[in-house]
């Protein structure tokens, strides 16, 4: 038997940190939790998704009464950038979380499911996409996917 181990390297991020490019799509996501749907969960999580044709697509969480029939924000963004633009790649995501009057001071991650669609995002593009997960004390910058999501299932 062998031991193998994977090791992930992300940057941690302050504000003065971010390139403009980033600064405007961690606004856009921050700007999208206000079309959070989340009367259960009282969680709004907004994503924001930059294309290469450098359109910027929001998405926010959808809940249901009729659990699981919700919608993550980065499943929301994605899927719309998809539909609405489906020649165009993904170049990076942001994700921003409020609830109790404001943002989370940490990141959070995408679930799984919303990982393994990033992850099949990056297969159709051929590409990485970058992702900053915002906090309003420190936000992380990971290189891709595989940073969050290591064993994605893939077609491949």
């Amino acid at each position: 038997m062998k031991q193998l181990e994977k090791t992930i390297k992300y940057d941690a991020l302050d504000d003065i940190d971010f390139s403009e490019e980033e600064r405007l799509l961690v606004a856009a996501a921050k700007e999208a939790t206000q079309g959070s749907y989340s009367p259960y969960s009282h969680f709004s999580v907004g994503a924001a998704v930059l294309l290469d044709n450098g359109v910027v697509v929001k998405g926010a969480n959808q809940e249901n009464g009729a659990y699981p029939s919700g919608l993550c924000a980065e499943r929301t963004a994605l899927f719309a950038a998809g539909a609405n633009y489906p020649g165009n790649k993904v170049l990076a995501i942001a994700i921003a979380a409020y609830t109790e009057g404001d943002f989370l001071k940490d990141p959070i991650t995408p679930c799984g499911s919303c990982a393994q669609v990033m992850a099949e995002t990056e297969s159709r593009a051929g590409q990485p996409m970058k992702i900053i997960l915002y906090g309003s004390r420190c936000s992380y910058r990971l290189s891709g996917v595989s940073s969050i999501l290591p064993f994605a299932f893939s077609l491949k």
